[in-house]
């Protein structure tokens, strides 16, 4: 028995050995072989039966419609995107570029500091006073990251001079206590409206709508929302999380501005802003928050993205964030109040540059989202890859989320904010300024034709008389306009 196990042993070795032999030195020849078999079933097999006929349906339908349907077809639910987010490419800042100062005027000298501070509010009691013109976007505890993430959101936005908005989830008494500019979003839910919370925020804001889901609510399952949150949150066992479409029953514009008014009282004089998606009728949206009587503005473009956004609300309505930001600029010139009333955009900025043309087209500050998220988490995503997705290192039920690292992950996004901040000082003294309130429209030029006639900059192929012409003739045919509708009416 013994001669015979290690008669087997010996040949296990042996056949192990060979195997060995064979992958160094015929690896070649076997790769090829795969090859060669690969690709005659490929090019030999009817177009019915190849496998390779998935190509050109991706091609039409595009690989996330067939994964999403798919989807569809397992549930039969409705359909939530864990990072939300349309599936379209919305028209947006890329072919809008910055103009250099070379000649006349000179770049700003590279050691010269710039000045990039905002005041958010500047009409309210007590103005919110940014460091940088960025703010945390509201991702909420619970309702999507976990508590490690939230603090370590929270320090890096102490650290950076910034503030940070609470989002729909609960709020942890550990980061309002250590928060130095806390935003709260006032939001459509139970949760959130304690006076000791609302009296420690440095800014309220009342979300009325998102980029991802408009103004819709939704409901998050107890398997969906465990532990600590539902305590936060003060939710009963086997309850639903219920974020509602509404403030009030038969709700009207003056029960909201019964609302501000409130709110501005009790939190003493904070400035009081409103969130809304970027919409078709976004100055008639304005017309409404002006009326509320908000000191500040937000305003999310149909590439903002949420945590279980169903995919016809990210697709299939609101306005791209280029046309969100010009129109609600230019309606806030019009109604006389762009020096009163803050405006602050998010959806789809992603990088500095994005930042800084936002800023350039009439924003007073950003919001950070999607750009945050993938930063606090930058190398801590490895513990969850390659079988499960990144976000499961952030996410509250994220199977991952006890091995976050707090501190790593603070470090991470100060030194995101910090860079990108550095980025926009460079960018400025490129253009010849020492402070943010200098940029503007000017600034812009366009290689897309269409986007410089919309927003009113120059279209980077004429020349600078070209363009002056084209303004003067617009205007002349404006005034034409303007008088043969006037002849219009005498005539009747």
């Amino acid at each position: 028995m013994t001669t015979l196990l290690s008669f087997l042993s010996f040949a296990m070795i042996f056949i192990i050995f060979i195997f060995f032999i064979f992958l160094l030195f015929g690896w070649r020849w076997l790769i090829k072989k795969i090859v060669q078999k690969t690709a005659k079933i490929v090019f030999t097999d009817s177009y019915q039966e190849n496998l390779l006929e998935l190509l050109p349906g991706f091609r039409h339908m595009g690989l996330q419609n067939v994964l999403e349907n798919n989807l569809r077809a397992e549930s039969g639910d409705l359909l939530h995107r864990p990072l939300g987010g349309a599936s379209k490419k919305w028209p947006h800042l890329d072919s809008i570029t910055f103009i250099p100062a070379q000649t006349d005027p000179f770049p700003t000298d590279g050691e010269t500091n710039v000045d990039v501070k905002v005041t958010i509010g500047p009409n309210a009691k007590k103005p919110l006073h940014l460091a940088k013109p960025f703010l945390i976007s509201g991702m909420g505890y619970g309702i999507s990251v976990s508590d490690k993430v939230r603090m370590a959101l929270m320090k890096a936005a102490n650290e950076t001079g910034i503030a940070i908005n609470s989002g729909e989830g609960g709020i942890l008494p550990e980061e309002i206590q250590e928060a130095k500019k806390f935003v709260l979003q006032f939001s459509k839910t139970e949760w959130g409206k304690e006076q000791e919370t609302l009296e420690q925020a440095a800014m309220i804001e009342i979300k009325l709508g998102q980029g991802a889901v408009m103004g819709m609510g939704g409901r998050i399952s107890p398997q969906n929302l465990t532990g600590k949150a539902r305590q936060v949150m003060s939710i009963k066992e086997n309850e639903q999380a219920v974020i509602y479409e509404h403030f009030y029953e038969n709700q009207t514009i003056d029960d909201l501005k019964q609302l501000v008014d409130e709110l501005r009282e009790v939190t003493d004089g904070v400035p009081i802003g409103a969130k809304i998606a970027a919409g078709g009728k976004i100055e008639e949206d304005i017309d409404n928050l002006l009326e509320m009587g908000v000191d500040v503005i937000a305003v999310d473009g149909g590439q903002g993205a949420t945590v279980g956004a169903p995919p016809i609300l990210a697709d299939d309505f609101g306005i791209p964030t280029l046309h969100g930001v010009v129109r609600a600029s230019r309606h806030l010139e019009k109604r006389q109040v762009k020096d009163k009333v803050s405006l602050i955009v998010s959806g789809g900025l992603f990088t500095p540059g994005h930042f800084l043309k936002v800023l350039a087209l009439g924003a007073d500050a950003v919001y950070i989202g999607s750009a945050i998220l993938f930063t606090v988490s930058h190398n801590q995503i490895l513990h969850a890859l390659p079988f499960e997705p990144p976000t499961q290192i952030v996410w509250d039920e994220g199977k991952y989320n006890n091995q976050f690292d707090e501190k790593q992950g603070a470090d991470a996004a100060k030194k995101f904010l910090d860079a990108s901040t550095e980025e926009i000082r460079e960018a400025l003294r490129a253009m010849g300024k020492r402070s943010l309130q200098e940029l503007s429209t000017k600034d812009l030029v366009s290689h897309d034709p269409f986007t410089a006639e919309m927003i009113g900059i120059p279209f980077s192929f004429a020349t600078m008389e070209t363009n002056k012409e084209k303004k003067k003739t617009s205007s002349t045919d404006k005034k034409r306009t303007t008088l043969s509708r006037s002849a219009l009416r005498k005539r009747k």
